[in-house]
């Protein structure tokens, strides 16, 4: 065989033992790269970074609370609890299923975020506002009066019923109010997904109280 031939069939030949010895296996896939170079987690702002430990997580550090948070969750707090005083009057001076029902859903929903918000302000090391005091939220934030709460106290029947939604309703806007404020300065996550729930909860809420109060009679 011409030397020219044989070296022809000699490629051939390697070409189709390269070939046979891919078939039926994974191709090879590239390492990935940089799997042993360290990695930098950043700290405070002007603070200096830190190696990642083995296996540890590493992702977006929380943000830090700031003053809009923390004034959410203290004006929330005793927004929250007059709230509950109001709805705790409707099973002994109503009769309205329908006046039951909103009573029910604020105490369902209002209870639980507190304890939330309470406990978040125990992790800062801020107290947790008592009573009704609402200094955090100042005016306009839709709490009721002492002589509004007395009056409420005494009324009963239909008149209890219209003056608990009216009461009720600028309640809540208030509370979405604070809501927004949070939502517009607040960056804690926690405070935030609190914030959002109260402000799409309490905005239904309203609509259907108000439908509630065109039903009356008066």
């Amino acid at each position: 065989m011409p030397e020219k031939s044989r070296m022809c069939a000699l490629f051939v030949t390697v070409l189709l033992i390269s070939g046979s010895a891919g078939c039926g296996q994974e191709p090879e896939r590239p390492a990935p790269v940089g799997t042993d170079a360290p990695v930098i987690v950043p700290q405070q702002p002007g603070g200096t970074g830190r190696t990642a430990t083995p296996g540890e997580r590493v992702g977006r550090l929380p943000a830090s609370p700031t003053a809009a948070d923390v004034r959410f969750a203290e004006g929330m707090i005793p927004h929250h609890r007059q709230a509950l005083e109001m709805t705790g009057l409707v099973p002994n001076r109503t009769t309205s299923p329908a006046i039951r029902a909103v009573a029910d859903q604020i105490a369902l929903t209002q209870q639980p975020e507190i304890t939330i918000m309470s406990n978040w302000l125990t992790a800062l090391g801020r107290p947790v506002p008592g009573g009704h005091t609402h200094d955090g939220a100042g005016d306009g934030y839709g709490m009721a009066t002492e002589a509004q709460l007395r009056e409420l106290r005494a009324a009963r029947g239909a008149a209890f019923d219209r003056m608990f939604l009216e009461l009720m309703i600028r309640h809540h806007e208030g509370a979405v109010r604070m809501a927004g404020e949070q939502l517009a300065g607040g960056r804690d996550q926690r405070m935030r997904r609190m914030a959002r729930d109260v402000y799409a909860g309490q905005s239904i809420e309203i609509t259907r109280m108000r439908t509630t109060l065109d039903t009356l009679p008066g």
